[in-house]
């Protein structure tokens, strides 16, 4: 079994760019890793943690696992409309475990607790992120850049982030979906190939 992690922006654009972007690094994993299944932690946030955990059920014996930074009424309430929550609830009900984390002086911490619990309990980071510095505590860059201190083997699917002034998403252009490799291990070959 292959442990996956997901971090992410939550507002995506031209996201059947980043589909295709997250797709090519599931595959990648099943090839690195054959006959494995796949596990997948997430908090389920809004946008990329959401997209990769519907790609990743795709695959046959695909677990999920939420780890949520808060209590769970709480966490729902930092989703935009009715419909996000409801598909929240939704892709709960294909969950095998649900961990609450213990409660958090703020929400900041409380999320860079749930990307802390991501990077203890993965061995591969998918990342949905424009390579931009995180904007707060626990955001998609420092948990990249904690990863990377990790060693943790990384798909970065490039994907722009909203700016602070913008009201929407925006696009990194032609490299928006584009997948790059960190650590990430070579193909594991089967031994009757040899």
């Amino acid at each position: 079994m292959v442990t996956i992690g997901v971090t992410g922006h939550r507002q995506l654009n031209e996201v059947k760019r980043i589909s295709s972007g997250v797709d090519e690094a599931l595959h990648k994993v099943k090839k690195t890793f054959p006959g494995e299944s796949l596990t997948i932690i997430s908090p389920l946030a809004e946008g990329a943690d959401r997209l990769v955990v519907w790609r990743a059920l795709e695959f046959p014996d695909t677990r999920l696992i939420v780890a949520l930074p808060m209590e769970m009424d709480d966490y729902m309430t930092d989703f935009r409309t009715q419909e996000s929550r409801e598909e929240f609830q939704a892709m709960l009900a294909r969950t095998e475990e649900v961990i609450e984390l213990p409660p958090r002086i703020s929400r900041e911490e409380a999320y860079l607790a749930v990307g802390r619990y991501i990077l203890d309990h993965c061995q591969i980071l998918i990342a949905v992120w424009d390579g931009l510095p995180a904007r707060g505590q626990g955001g998609t860059g420092q948990i990249v850049n904690e990863a990377q201190q990790r060693n943790k083997p990384i798909a970065w699917v490039f994907a722009r982030n909203q700016e602070l002034d913008a009201s929407s998403p925006i696009t990194l252009g032609k490299t928006q979906g584009n997948v790059t490799w960190e650590r990430f291990p070579p193909k594991i070959e089967n031994s009757d190939n040899k």
